[in-house]
């Protein structure tokens, strides 16, 4: 059976080396209004509190590793003292990629990693999409692990950092992923934190030319209809059809980037029996016409 975490993460690209290391002692406050940047941020000691736009605030602990995939207005901020919500704090570089915030004379309560991760897929927006907006995952053995190990790779001056420090944020990203399910509202990490539903996204990871339905996803899973209905909806957030559209769509965006596929061929290789049905629902997902986006693309 396919692994559809591992295609969507090797899709992604992400690339998390763009990191600093932060430490905050008394007060402080980081508003943020990155757009569509997607944050992240390892808490190695202490705690902050984490406020993104429409949801309740977030108590980040050490240990505890969060994801925005796609940032908008959000706030960071000490938790004791809690700051003042005029206040907006300036991080001063204090050396090389370590960075001080609220009171600099003070020893440090709080030590993070943060920064932004960047995706090398052209098509990130709708991979993205099939993530929760905010990935909270509590500090676990190996994810503290791989926090302190990623640390300590930062500040070496070892031969051929740059390479390893790359890799261990990206197993980094991929552990995080993992321990988040079961804490997400819904969305494909959660989906897969199901084992009926998980079947399904399996089987359509691995045969998304098939003539699915939802009463023969639903026999997969081995499920009634209504009930692994309802079921999909609530953990990914889509209705099983649509995940699949969404998923057909995501493949034939990344061979239409290649350039050496007609449409037509494109059309059979994601499940459509002719170019004009596949034409349209791309269009209509897309925005764009598959030829169109080819001709993009290339240029």
């Amino acid at each position: 059976m396919s692994d559809p975490l591992a295609q969507v993460v090797g899709l992604l690209r992400p690339d998390l080396s763009f990191a600093k290391l932060v430490e905050g002692a008394g007060a402080w406050r980081i508003p943020r209004s990155e757009e569509g940047r997607p944050f992240f941020c390892a808490v190695l000691e202490g705690a902050i509190q984490l406020e993104v736009r429409g949801r309740e605030p977030v108590l980040v602990s050490a240990g505890d590793f969060v994801l925005i995939p796609t940032a908008y207005d959000f706030t960071s901020s000490s938790t004791s003292p809690a700051p003042g919500h005029g206040l907006s704090s300036v991080p001063i570089e204090v050396s090389p990629n370590v960075f001080r915030l609220g009171d600099p004379a003070a020893t440090p309560e709080v030590r993070m990693l943060v920064g932004y991760c960047a995706f090398g897929s052209t098509d990130a927006a709708l991979l993205v999409s099939l993530l929760p907006s905010l990935i909270h995952a509590p500090g676990e053995g190996r994810l503290t692990a791989l926090i302190q190990m990623a640390v300590e790779e930062s500040r070496a001056e070892r031969a051929a950092r740059d390479v390893v420090l790359a890799r261990l944020m990206e197993v980094l990203f991929i552990e995080a992923l993992r321990s988040s399910g079961p804490h997400c509202p819904c969305g494909i990490l959660r989906g897969l934190g199901d084992d009926r539903v998980a079947a399904a996204i399996r089987h359509i990871h691995e045969q998304p030319t098939a003539p699915w339905t939802v009463a023969s996803l639903a026999r997969a899973a081995a499920m009634s209809r209504s009930t692994f209905f309802d079921r999909f909806r609530q953990t990914v957030g889509m209705a099983p059809i649509e995940y699949l559209l969404h998923w057909r769509m995501v493949l034939a965006k990344q061979l239409l980037e290649h350039g050496r596929t007609s449409v037509a061929e494109v059309a059979q290789r994601v499940g459509y029996g002719s170019s004009s049905t596949f034409s349209v629902a791309f269009s209509r997902h897309v925005g764009t016409s598959p030829s169109l986006y080819a001709r993009q693309r290339a240029a």
